[in-house]
């Protein structure tokens, strides 16, 4: 069970669903931590939410996602500030429309929603041991039409399409889910979700379309997860309108989400290495 006032990092949470997430976390008494790349503008998302729920927030933290040295870095910072998460929402997220590799050498949508997501989520881990107890990963409804190559994870092989990369990115928040949850073994519980159909900046640049859900509604799974206690020890699940939802048939298959899951680190564990040696 966790306490009444988590401490909650969302990820990507100076605007869109990110913001709404923490917002409606920090209304439901939770002490929230948001996170962004923009000084500014998650100086302004803080202010946003502090006045929504009528209290201080702690010191937002910066971070590029696309880069796992800077991944690793905001978990190093919060360390050093002695600020240790209960829970982890991965929410950021983006839809690429050209190629463009990351500082790393991975297709910019996978290093962003997943690579990063990933370094950070194991860097965490690694400092707070236990004190972790929920985990959730922010994929979508498109992870049902993704697919993944386990030669070429980081997606530079293939030919690109914008929407076959955000679709394989979010199959890997899946396959993710699935493998981190056994790995745990509901020591830290970790789950998926699709959050909905939102007129966020991602689905209208990335789709050309608007949607027909609200940012409450694109929130609310989050918010469901990572408090309500009737999901304390569910893991390894996928969700949609706050219930378990169909799942891509490889999320089923164990064998390949392990797999899945060592090349990724193989392939955050060789970056690291070489940003340590340059």
């Amino acid at each position: 069970m966790l306490d009444t006032n988590p401490l909650i990092l969302v990820t990507g949470s100076s605007d869109g669903i990110g913001l709404e997430t923490a917002r409606t976390l920090a209304h439901n008494g939770a002490t929230v931590l948001l996170h962004g790349r923009n000084l500014e503008k998650t100086a302004l998302a803080r202010k946003e939410v502090e006045a929504a729920c009528s209290r201080s927030l702690p010191e937002p933290v910066l971070g590029d996602l696309s880069s796992l040295k800077s991944a690793v870095g905001i978990a190093a910072e919060l360390q050093e500030r002695g600020v240790f998460p209960d829970v982890l929402v991965n929410n950021a997220g983006v839809f690429c429309k050209e190629r463009v590799l990351s500082v790393d050498g991975i297709e910019q949508t996978m290093a962003i929603n997943h690579f990063g997501p990933f370094a950070l989520t194991r860097a965490l881990l690694t400092q707070t041991g236990q004190r972790l107890r929920r985990i959730i990963n922010v994929s979508s409804i498109a992870h049902t039409r993704g697919q993944l190559d386990l030669a070429d994870l980081r997606l530079v092989k293939r030919r690109f399409d914008g929407y076959g990369a955000y679709a394989a990115s979010k199959l890997a928040n899946v396959l993710y889910t699935v493998a981190l949850a056994e790995k745990l073994q509901g020591k830290t519980t970790v789950n998926a979700l699709h959050p909905g159909v939102v007129s966020t900046k991602l689905l209208r640049e990335g789709f050309g379309s608007g949607g027909s859900d609200s940012l409450a509604d694109g929130a609310a799974t989050s918010v469901m997860l990572a408090l309500d206690p009737q999901w304390e020890h569910t893991t390894g699940q996928y969700f949609a309108s706050r219930r378990p939802a169909a799942v891509n048939p490889l999320a089923k298959d164990l064998a390949f989400c392990r797999a899945f899951f060592e090349e990724t680190e193989r392939i955050v564990d060789s970056v690291l290495a070489s940003s340590r040696t340059s």
